[in-house]
């Protein structure tokens, strides 16, 4: 056991009267140095002195926002027992508000020498590592104007370089910014789409990896954290001393004044130091067992993550350093939420055991700053057992990969029956009816930054990703993708609208299913990354979101507006508890003959057993209603088209189509009587409003019997 800093210990550095109060937590140092580095990189070096809880503290009289500074950290040298210190390292602080400056992958930037990953190399790191930069307090962005509901949410998933990075309305020296993204062009586009939430990828100051540098490529995603704390440097366009604060803080209040929540994507699972052989920079210097998981003998990283490192959250003062940044994100930078990277990891033991009763959990839970805010897990790591979905509990939202998968395999035939189709619509109760979690437990995707774009999905059947250089061996194989009869793009008409349909349908799936739906920015469009499924390393056009709509691809960008719409008007599309078989009454209590949920076949009547039971089924209407409004939605994924007929008495008294994933004039406009036939085109989506009683219906009486005699 280490010493962990006492309750309520504020670490990194923190502007004062007179100067800066400097704070770092390394139980096992014998010596902690500040080194602070001015313009010409001299350095001025001030011992920090040892205090309870292992936490070392100096105030350096004159010190003033836009200093830059490191540590260096002393003590004892010996690999088996998890201590790697060396002071020949200058290191970032892990509360650095701000990191200016990159890594010379030629440098000394690893602790060891070239000839064994053991023996210490003695040469000094300054000039070849990122600094830490102080920051003063300031005021947070303005908030959402009114409170978050998870039911409203409409997930749109968006990296901040390539989203604005060939933007034609963004001016040239904004692009790829935080600015570019807060630019009025930019955030008009996405309150028209219907966007109530971006999800930004990492955004927490990262750094590439020695193998990606070495083939000529960086780590455009950013799943690869250097600084908890800190605004990625790069993402700001008027300074990296400090500015990138003020230019994320002033991101998030335009988002806000457009009423549009700021998620992060956030990596606290491992760090960009990879395993003990990769670059010391910050953690691994100041005390590599403490910050890591090791293995038994100490002397290598217990990797969970695929990454060379994981984080060791079962390590209370390595989870305030979590929990803290957390909070800071909240309160100083205004964020709404936070989708956990490879979750897992987050909630092992001191044994590396999964435990759902982590005090991660808990304490994100008795929080008053975090209890409120959006938690999204991606309930899986790479570890024994890693694979958690369904098993988070209240106050979590879970990637759900089997809304992904079922989702593809349907729109490419690969399913049998409709039972799956109406789980997944359904919020996948399956998964998470269960301990009083709500239908929002799911966030339902179709694609993500990982992986292949939706358009792609309907392109390609093989990955190509020839430009990562790793000769076409990365990136995921199992893509339940489906080329339509040829690899790649092509001038067919017939395959390219065969493709766009699909697309779409697969579009309506998502934004019709309970639960919260995520967008992949640019598959509202038709974006494509040339098949490439791993793009992580790809900051080029690439993966650049290009804001020219090819051609066919206009019917996509509507589709999704409409239906956003129409997820917007209708809470029924949205519900926040489970839909459960039984009666829509009146405020009063008078029944109106309509249950709020239920399932019909193309015949017009509801799905009995064998309809429910028959593999070669691919054709499900979904009926939605309230007291006062009414909704059918079918489905059908069948290869001919098929008359479908409308349900009649009591589910409507009318139908009118509000718009399909067809061609345009494939479908009637006017208005349909109960019982109408519909001749529903092969692979479509139709949604229609149904007309509904908002009262009992009354019928005659005679003078003896009671007024109030309901149909």
């Amino acid at each position: 056991m280490r010493p962990t800093p006492p309750e309520g210990a504020v670490l990194g550095a923190r502007v004062g009267d007179g100067g800066t109060t400097f704070s770092l937590w390394a139980p096992r140092a014998t010596r902690v140095e500040l080194a602070l580095i001015d313009e010409s990189g001299t350095q001025s070096n001030h011992d920090l002195i040892a205090g309870a809880g292992g936490v070392w503290t100096a105030f350096v009289p004159d010190v003033e926002a836009g200093q830059r500074y490191g540590f260096r950290v002393d003590g004892t040298w010996d690999p088996p027992s998890g201590q790697r210190f060396n002071p020949a390292r200058l290191l970032l602080d892990p509360y650095a508000r701000a990191i200016t400056g990159g890594v010379d992958y030629s440098g000394p930037i690893t602790d060891h020498t070239a000839e064994s990953n053991y023996d210490l190399d003695p040469t000094d790191s300054a000039g070849s590592v990122p600094l830490s930069v102080v920051v003063a307090d300031s005021e947070p962005p303005t908030p959402l104007a009114r409170p978050l509901v998870l039911s409203e949410l409409s997930v749109y998933e968006a990296h901040v370089r390539g989203f604005t990075r060939s933007h034609p309305a963004v001016p040239e020296h904004l692009r790829g910014t935080y600015a570019g993204l807060a630019y009025p062009a930019v955030i008009d586009y996405l309150v028209e789409l219907g966007i109530t939430a971006i999800e930004l990828l990492p955004v927490h100051h990262y750094v590439s990896e020695p193998f990606i540098v070495g083939r000529g490529l960086v780590n455009y995603w950013g799943y690869n954290t250097l600084g908890f704390f800190a605004p990625h440097a790069p993402y700001a366009s008027a300074g990296t001393n400090g500015e990138q604060v003020a230019e994320f803080k002033a991101m998030v209040s335009a988002l806000h004044d457009a009423g549009i929540a700021v998620i992060l994507d956030v990596v606290y699972n491992h760090t960009g130091e990879g395993g003990h052989e990769g670059p010391t920079l910050c953690f691994r210097g100041i005390d590599h067992g403490a910050y890591y998981r090791l293995t038994d003998d100490q002397r290598n990283d217990y990797d969970v993550t695929g990454c060379g490192n994981a984080v060791d959250t079962a390590n209370p003062a390595v989870l305030k350093l979590v929990l803290d940044s957390l909070r800071y994100w909240v309160t100083d930078m205004g964020v709404d939420g936070f989708r956990f990277d490879l979750a897992t990891t987050l909630i092992r033991d001191a044994h590396h055991h999964v435990d759902q009763q982590h005090p991660f959990k808990q304490a994100i839970a008795a929080d008053p700053v975090l209890a409120d805010k959006v938690m999204i897990a991606e309930p899986w790591d790479m570890g024994p057992y890693g694979y958690q979905v369904g098993r988070w509990g209240v106050g979590w939202t879970e990637w759900n990969d089997r809304f992904r998968g079922f989702t593809r395999d349907f729109w490419r035939g690969a399913t049998g029956g409709v039972q799956e189709l109406a789980t997944r619509l359904s919020g996948s109760s399956d998964i998470f009816d269960h301990s009083g979690r709500p239908v929002t437990a799911s966030l339902n995707f179709i694609t993500a930054h990982d992986g292949f774009t939706l358009r792609d999905l309907t392109t390609y059947n093989l990955k190509h990703n020839e430009a990562n250089a790793e000769h076409n061996r990365d990136g995921a194989d199992d893509n339940r993708s489906d080329n339509h009869g040829y690899e790649g793009e092509t001038d067919d008409p017939a395959i390219n609208a065969a493709r766009q349909r699909t697309a779409r349908n697969m579009m309506a799936t998502l934004l019709l299913s309970a639960g919260v739906p995520m967008i992949t920015a640019g598959d509202e469009f038709g974006r494509t990354q040339s098949g490439n499924n791993n793009a992580y390393c790809q900051d080029s056009p690439l993966s650049w979101v290009h804001w020219n709509i090819d051609a066919g691809w206009e019917p996509q960008h509507e589709l999704t507006r409409s239906l956003l719409a129409l997820r917007r008007e209708h809470p029924l599309l949205r519900p926040e508890q489970w839909r459960r078989h039984g009666e829509v009454t009146t405020a009063d209590g008078h029944r109106l003959g309509r249950s709020p949920v239920a399932w019909f076949t193309e015949l017009g009547v509801e799905m009995t057993t064998d309809a429910w039971h028959d593999q070669g089924r691919r054709t499900l209407g979904l009926y939605l209603s309230d007291a006062s409004t009414g909704l059918l939605v079918i489905f059908h994924a069948g290869a001919a088209p098929i008359e479908v007929s409308l349900p009649g008495a009591p589910w409507a008294e009318g139908y009118q189509l509000i718009t399909h994933t067809g061609e345009t004039h494939e479908l009637p406009r006017k208005r349909l009587s109960p019982g109408a036939t519909v001749d529903l085109p092969a692979r479509t989506v139709a949604i229609f409003a149904a007309d509904v009683r908002t009262s009992p219906r009354r019928v005659p009486v005679s003078p003896d019997t009671p007024t109030d005699t309901e149909a």
